[in-house]
């Protein structure tokens, strides 16, 4: 299921061309997006948002998304990697 949700949102490029409305299907997209961030690494505000860019012009949208809903934690303008699927 993740796929098909993943090709209704994501070009073929890997670009998301609409960040879904319908919370299941966007916890999916987030999920996604996590991928992107090492586990273990922090970041700047300014290189999460050259990461999220890739996939959407609205970063702080996404940034927002990720940290409420625990994908990203935020503290003291620093991000790291604090949930989503990880593969061993």
């Amino acid at each position: 299921m993740d796929d098909k949700v993943l090709g209704n949102f994501l070009t073929a490029r890997g670009r998301l061309h609409t960040i879904p409305s319908k919370r299941s299907k966007q916890l999916v997209v987030l999920d996604h997006l996590a991928q992107s961030f090492d586990l273990g690494q922090t970041y700047t505000e300014v290189e999460v948002n050259a990461i999220l860019r890739a996939f959407h012009p609205d970063v702080a949208a996404l940034r927002r998304y990720l940290v409420d809903d625990a994908f990203l934690t935020r503290d003291g303008g620093v991000y790291w990697r604090s949930g989503g699927t990880v593969d061993l």
